[in-house]
């Protein structure tokens, strides 16, 4: 198997979460978001992968790409250790948690949908932030009611994590880097610090891979990176 994939893409993220909690091991092959206008845009990448996004998965001659699509192959070709729950209600839940984070909140945030925002709408980098931090805030509102207050679990849906977990590590990442107001989530904060907690969450953070390409530290009292890299 090989991974397409860029260190900062949320999607690809979750892909590399999945292929570390099964055991498996495939090639990285990085893609870079911006050099050059985008190796995701270069006709070589687009005659065999049209949707011209990351991640893409190969395996044998198979071609896959949307990460939640990627996860669910992997589940159904490799079935242990399970990321869906054998209950039909609860496996329900679990695609509902996840696809609320692939489908609602992630969109809105992604890089052509902010390169937009910026280039074509003109917004200021500060107003570009306030769009992403207010979608952050009503997603993750609706996530953590979604689990209940009293939520005992150690994970999302249970003792082990799933691909809602799988969702909602990533786009914690992307919230914290884009110093979002956490504090009224305490259950997120909580699985999420959990899972990043395992090595197969560990191993595919962002900065630990091959193509990571992590900036100095700040100096004092200048601000973090604010960039528009998904």
């Amino acid at each position: 198997m090989r991974l397409f994939s860029y260190w900062r893409s949320s999607a690809a993220y979750r892909v590399r979460i999945a292929l570390n909690l099964k055991g498996l091991v495939a090639e990285y092959v990085p893609v870079h978001l911006l050099r050059d206008g985008g190796e995701h845009l270069r006709p070589e990448f687009r005659e065999t992968r049209p949707q011209g996004l990351v991640p893409v998965l190969e395996d044998g001659q198979a071609v896959l790409g949307q990460s939640l699509a990627i996860i669910e192959y992997l589940e159904e070709v490799h079935p242990q250790p399970p990321l869906l729950p054998s209950d039909p209600v609860e496996r329900a839940r679990v695609r509902g948690f996840a696809q609320y984070i692939a489908c609602e909140i992630h969109p809105l945030n992604n890089l052509r949908v902010l390169r937009y925002l910026e280039r074509e709408l003109n917004l200021s980098d500060e107003r570009r932030d306030e769009w992403y931090r207010h979608w952050i805030a009503q997603g993750l509102a609706a996530l953590e009611a979604s689990l209940g207050a009293g939520h005992a679990t150690e994970f999302c849906f249970g003792a082990r994590p799933t691909l809602a977990d799988i969702c909602l590590v990533p786009q914690m990442a992307n919230a914290r880097r884009f110093r979002c107001e956490l504090s009224g989530y305490p259950t997120l904060v909580r699985i999420d610090e959990a899972c990043r907690a395992l090595p197969a969450f560990a191993e595919a953070a962002p900065e630990r891979q091959p193509d990571a390409e992590l900036p100095p530290p700040p100096a004092v009292g200048e601000g973090q990176d604010g960039g528009a890299e998904r």
